[in-house]
């Protein structure tokens, strides 16, 4: 008996040649770098400004800044919710906004360097073999009456 012949449907055909496709992967690359450069940056919120925050306004430790709503209020803010009470964690709010200002700062600058490096190799590089052509049609038809 011959082999049945199985072919490929298309749709994992159109599936994989959209995961192939470059922007994917690039994709796919910038969120693995995203997420360890949120590592990096929530360590640094965390682990040195708000520290030199709460030095500069008396000693306040923004990870551990919360308001009770209802229920007992205990050492700490994982220790209050533990016990069951509705807490406002204002201060990892307040930690989630220095993240994101962190983060935004930091692609604003990588897309200002991104731009002006784009703008001077386009200057250097000059004209393309199509903008040569077309600038030679353009002395072609100024030559004609």
């Amino acid at each position: 008996m011959p082999p049945i012949p199985i072919t490929e449907p298309a749709w994992l055909r159109e599936f994989k040649a959209f995961i192939m496709r470059g922007n994917v992967i690039d994709l796919a690359v910038g969120i693995v770098i995203g997420a360890a450069f949120t590592t990096i940056v929530g360590s640094l919120v965390e682990d040195l400004i708000n520290p030199l925050i709460g030095l500069l306004i008396g000693g306040i430790d923004f990870s551990n800044l919360f308001i009770v709503l209802t229920g007992e209020r205990r050492p700490s803010l994982e220790a209050t919710r533990e016990g069951g009470a509705a807490v406002l964690a204002i201060g990892r709010f307040i930690n989630a906004i220095i993240k994101f200002l962190i983060v935004a700062m930091a692609i604003f600058w990588l897309l200002k360097i991104l731009t002006r490096l784009r703008v001077r190799e386009e200057a250097v590089k000059g004209p393309t073999p199509s903008e040569k052509l077309l600038a030679e049609i353009l002395e072609e038809l100024k030559k004609k009456p």
